[in-house]
């Protein structure tokens, strides 16, 4: 069947996206939130962002093929900086080269123009880690709460804010950016932003592995996961090392929850699977610094695990979709 005429096949699916750094990730998602087979690819980041939005469209044409229809809507969690309105890049890392000022959305629209249908097609682009969290308000660990803290502590640490069953993006795009507040323990640290200080500098993957390394650690150990493993056997250092990020992430949730009140934080990411060890900090952190109306407050691991962004996404992309429809 040839992409002009795969939206004749049906009435066309939505589409979810996670463009991440270094895996691109795409399913359809029905209205009732369920997933289809996630369809992944390299993201070919280093080659510009032509080429991203290249396998991003290559990928939901493949997703588009299996399922035997065209595109009714895309949403897309992508990382960076994202002006949701514009689905244009704000700013980014340097995961990301000349990430900065790219029109996802548009230029998406335009490779994926003839699989849609007559009348073009919906395309909504948000932060990665903010449609994380409207993936498991919708359908994970926060489905039916109206304020919702996500926190998701990878490679990086991110955070996303849902108030009022919405989410908070700020005037500057940058609402949730927990990666960036200025934390005990991270003081001369250098984070991937260019300044020091910050929370990801000391809490993020990346950055266990680097102050293990620092601080005298064994010099084998090749990543986070591996001196999670070691601090799990034994090592004293490593342990050291892994408390210090989860009560880094602790005491920023701290402060993140006595602004916002909300009613539960779900943590997710890479990190968040660390174990018992970094749990505990984290949670002992955040318990001895709240006052004491906080004292309950849930603190739960995130359910939906890598699709939550696709599942996210999807949901902006259908709530959009149902929006534009009723206006018609």
């Amino acid at each position: 069947m040839s992409e002009t005429n795969l939206y004749a096949a049906g009435a066309g699916v939505v589409v979810g996206v996670d463009l991440g750094g270094t895996k691109i990730a795409a399913a359809t998602v029905d209205a009732d939130g369920t997933l289809g087979r996630v369809h992944t690819t390299p993201t070919p980041a280093t080659d510009g962002p032509a080429a991203v939005l290249d396998a991003v469209a290559s990928l939901v044409r493949g997703v588009l093929a299996a399922a035997g229809t065209g595109l009714r809507a895309l949403g897309v969690g992508a990382a960076g900086v994202i002006d949701s309105g514009r689905g244009v890049v704000v700013s980014a890392t340097e995961t990301f080269p000349g990430w900065p000022g790219t029109d996802i959305a548009g230029g998406l629209r335009e490779r994926l123009a003839p699989l849609a249908a007559e009348d073009g097609f919906v395309v909504v682009v948000e932060n990665d880690v903010d449609a994380h969290a409207a993936g498991e308000t919708w359908r994970g660990a926060a489905a039916g709460a109206r304020s919702v803290l996500l926190v998701a502590v990878g490679t990086g640490v991110g955070a996303a804010v849902v108030l009022d069953g919405r989410l908070l993006r700020g005037a500057h795009h940058l609402a949730g950016e927990a990666g960036h507040l200025p934390v005990p323990g991270a003081e001369g640290l250098r984070c991937p932003c260019g300044r020091t200080g910050h929370l990801e500098a000391v809490g993020a993957g990346p950055s266990i592995h680097r102050r293990y390394l620092a601080l005298g650690g064994d010099p084998a150990a090749p990543d986070a996961r591996d001196v999670v493993a070691r601090a799990v056997g034994g090592d004293d250092l490593a342990a050291r090392v892994v408390r210090a990020a989860g009560e880094a992430v602790g005491r920023a949730i701290a402060g993140i929850v006595t602004v916002l009140d909300p009613e539960v934080v779900v943590v997710g990411g890479g990190v968040a699977e660390a174990g018992g060890l970094w749990w505990s900090a984290l949670e002992g952190a955040l318990r001895s610094e709240v006052v004491d109306v906080l004292a309950d407050l849930p603190v739960v691991p995130a359910a939906l695990a890598g699709e939550a962004a696709i599942v996210g996404a999807a949901h902006c992309a259908w709530t959009m979709t149902t929006s534009s429809d009723e206006e018609q």
